[in-house]
């Protein structure tokens, strides 16, 4: 996203004491923690919800994936921001609305404010990722860019931990509503966190000429991105890899293994939480051995199709500790999807590369949200029609990443140069 302007951005960082530009990343990732908390209650959430609310699988599916909606498509306007003001002012201007968010929730009276409690949370947290990934594009170096960014990737996911065995301890012993509460408290905290580190030495929004970039010119030239034929495989991988882990994690795997396996709420968070510590390592691994932009395509098709296959073994409800298994390589292979970072990050030119960023961004969540509400379709139907809701979720999710991974093969692959 930077134009013009990131030329004088990424040289001024470069002044900065290491040590200090790492704590300011850390207090990003910090927010970053808690989207990915946000963004994975229903695993532990949906059954206490479901009872309060008599909810059907579909509005199930509404419910989480509103937030992904809104978290992705905000992400033209958050890149547009973080262009004209900076990756600081950007984030403590959106994400107070996480925190009230949270707090609507825990005071919901019902599905519909409950619903609208998580808009209000998908639009605060939107920029939570890509602030990340913006300040790694511009105070490090290129090649370090994947590795960098597979270390965020895999901190941040700590905050998935949070809706594993610690929400559902807080959710048995109290209640859905406490568990939102405590999500507030930890959100207000990150916030004050970034709030008193995180500075930006560099003006941003403006050009070589010292003229500020307008809204509309920035509408303009994120716009120009989707012109470019190598886009749309990016878009259409980007849309499902990620989408297929979330929807996992943050909405089936729980009501699966309580529903299929008898596992109690305390349990399946518990499962979830070993999901969630080998998500951590994915992105490491998958980061350091980056193969470089000669292979690194190659290697994103076939792991998507392998993401495929252990969905597809997961559709067949095997014994529950298979399952399980299952899952746990699903967070382990899903690491590769830092690759995509890094594919991204070489496929346009410099100038345009936190646009585009934005761009994948919202490719992922607007893909996160889609997946969500028709895996809650499908789940009702194949459930109306007397079936295994969980087989037909599970399989539509492993026919997606396939389709993906052949459109991604297929369609326009950037320019050499």
């Amino acid at each position: 996203m930077p134009t013009a302007t990131s030329a004088n951005d990424s040289a001024a960082p470069q002044t900065l004491p290491q040590r200090t530009v790492l704590w300011m990343l850390l207090a990003l990732i910090g927010a970053f923690n808690m989207s990915q908390a946000f963004r994975t209650v229903g695993a532990i959430m949906a059954p206490p919800l479901q009872s309060d609310f008599a909810l059907s699988p579909d509005q199930l599916g509404v419910f989480s994936g509103a937030f992904h909606f809104a978290f992705g498509a905000m992400q033209l306007f958050m890149g547009i921001g973080i262009d004209l003001y900076g990756v600081r002012r950007t984030i403590l201007a959106a994400f107070p609305l996480a925190i009230l968010g949270a707090v609507v929730s825990a005071l919901a009276p019902g599905y519909l404010p409950l619903t609208l409690a998580q808009v209000l949370i998908g639009l605060g947290c939107a920029p939570a990722f890509l602030v990340c990934t913006v300040f790694i594009a511009r105070h490090f170096p290129p090649q370090r860019f994947a590795a960098i960014s597979g270390m965020a990737l895999a901190v941040g996911t700590f905050g998935m931990l949070l809706t594993g065995t610690p929400l559902a301890w807080i959710v048995e012993r109290w209640s859905w509503r406490a568990g939102f509460w405590v999500l507030a408290l930890l959100a207000a905290l990150a916030w004050l966190w970034i709030w008193r580190t995180v500075f930006e030495p560099a003006r941003y929004g403006t050009a070589p000429t010292g003229q500020r970039e307008s809204v509309p010119e920035a509408l303009r030239r994120f716009a120009a991105l989707f012109t470019l034929p190598h886009t749309w495989g990016i878009v259409v991988l980007g849309s499902t890899t990620y989408a297929a882990l979330i929807t996992l994690r943050g909405l089936w795997m729980g009501p699966m293994l309580i529903e299929r396996h008898g596992y109690t709420l305390v349990q399946g968070g518990n499962a979830a939480v070993l999901l969630s510590l080998v998500a951590l390592v994915g992105p490491v691994l998958f980061g350091r051995f980056d193969p470089g932009p000669a292979t690194r395509r190659r290697w994103l098709t076939i792991w998507t199709l392998a993401l495929a296959a252990l969905f597809a073994l997961l559709a067949f409800g095997f014994a529950a500790w298979l399952d399980v298994a299952l899952m746990l390589a699903i967070g382990l292979v899903s690491g590769f999807i830092v690759l995509q970072y890094a594919d991204v990050r070489i496929a346009y030119p410099m100038a345009i590369t936190g646009r585009a960023m934005a761009a994948f961004t919202m490719a992922m969540f607007m893909g996160v949200a889609v997946m969500q509400w028709a895996t809650g379709v499908i789940a009702t139907l194949a459930k109306a029609a007397g079936g295994d809701p969980y087989e037909v979720v599970m399989g539509s999710i492993a026919a997606w990443l396939a389709l993906s991974a052949i459109g991604f093969a297929l369609l326009p692959q950037p320019p050499k140069s």
